[in-house]
């Protein structure tokens, strides 16, 4: 065998074996990340603008409505369940956000509807969720051109510790309860962190694809 067919045979090699490493990166990420978004519900509110006003009007309507969702889903067990019942409220979702804006001296609409979003990575204490789309509670102020928040309705995270996201072991528990191990431990773990970043990594280069598409 002459130097150049060696060359080949070692670069052939090499190609075949990145092809099947990306391969096993994907599936992985796919398989995993499906099931984290599979078993979290969000909460999504944009403020009507980027005013100092407005994004103070944000937060206090976050408030108002995580009081109510609270209130009708604390003895819920399941993301399902809590879907269903937030869904059969989401008119008195939107009035009670409606008022909160009137009593707060503004007169915005509120659009309130439930889909599957895109969210960027989010940290909640020593709990992190990758990017990517998940099923979500869409509050819209006005225009809604200002920026967001988000968090976590289910597991319950939102209603922990909304100023800091500190997460106590009961949430922990609902979490680690929905969750393999494995996939537990990545979002948790601090030894995952390297496997953290691929699954990001891949999750953003996946909705890049999709947006392009669209």
């Amino acid at each position: 065998m002459n130097l150049i067919s060696k060359f080949k045979r070692i670069f052939i090699l090499i190609t075949l074996f990145i092809i099947y490493t990306c391969i096993c990166a994907f599936s992985y990420t796919n398989a995993v990340f499906s099931n984290i978004s599979d078993n979290v519900f969000r909460l999504h509110v944009i403020a009507a603008s980027d005013s100092e006003d407005d994004q103070s009007l944000k937060y206090i309507v976050r408030d108002s409505v995580l009081k109510y969702v609270n209130k009708i889903t604390n003895k819920l067990e399941s993301k399902e369940q809590i879907i269903e019942t937030v869904s059969n409220n989401t008119e008195e979702i939107k009035k009670i956000a409606e008022e909160t804006i009137r009593l707060n001296g503004y007169n915005y609409n509120v659009e309130v509807e439930i889909g599957n979003f895109n969210f960027p990575t989010k940290t909640y204490g020593d709990v992190s969720f990758p990017s990517g789309n998940y099923d979500a509670l869409r509050i819209k102020i006005g225009e809604a051109k200002g920026q967001n928040w988000w968090c976590v309705m289910f597991p319950p995270l939102c209603f922990v510790d909304i100023s800091s996201g500190v997460l106590s072991e009961d949430s922990k528990e609902v979490l680690e309860e929905n969750l393999s191990e494995e996939e537990y431990n990545l979002v948790s773990n601090e030894d995952y962190a390297v496997k953290f970043k691929i699954v990001e990594f891949l999750q953003n280069i996946g909705t890049k694809i999709a947006v392009a598409k669209h």
